[in-house]
């Protein structure tokens, strides 16, 4: 047996193994993953349309709205990860998961000093009013 092969034996023994991973390559294990595949699909479609829900319904709290749906972009992340890259906390994952962080970290980065130029822009914006009065 190779090291790759005791490595995901080892992780199907503990647990650790995304939906969809295996080693064997016969038509019970090509029809597991396919159902894996279908059950991440369906859980992706369920978040989908339960977004589209939460911002057109007038059941949730309108500033919860924006929470709601950073919450269910989570969970479909979280699916994505799990169900269609096979991202595990595996000792053969681990270069994928500090991957996954370093670009969290980069996205957050980005997103983080966006928001704060905006702010800072709008904040040291001439008011429209003075404007207009300035090009007559």
């Amino acid at each position: 047996m190779s090291e790759r092969d005791m490595e995901m034996e080892s992780d199907h023994e503990t647990g650790d193994s995304a939906p969809g991973e295996s080693d064997e390559h016969d038509g019970a294990s090509v029809a597991i993953q396919v159902r894996n595949y279908l059950v991440g699909l369906g859980l992706a479609t369920v978040l989908t349309a339960a977004s589209f829900w939460a911002a057109g319904t007038g059941l949730i709290y309108g500033p919860g709205i924006p929470v709601a749906l950073i919450a269910l972009a989570v969970a479909q992340m979280g699916i994505h990860l799990v169900f269609f890259l096979h991202i595990t906390t595996g000792p053969d994952n681990s270069n994928n998961v500090l991957a996954l962080a370093f670009g969290v970290l980069i996205v957050g980065l980005v997103l983080i000093g966006t928001i704060w130029i905006m702010n800072h822009l709008d904040h040291n914006l001439m008011p429209m009013g003075e404007m207009m009065r300035m090009q007559r």
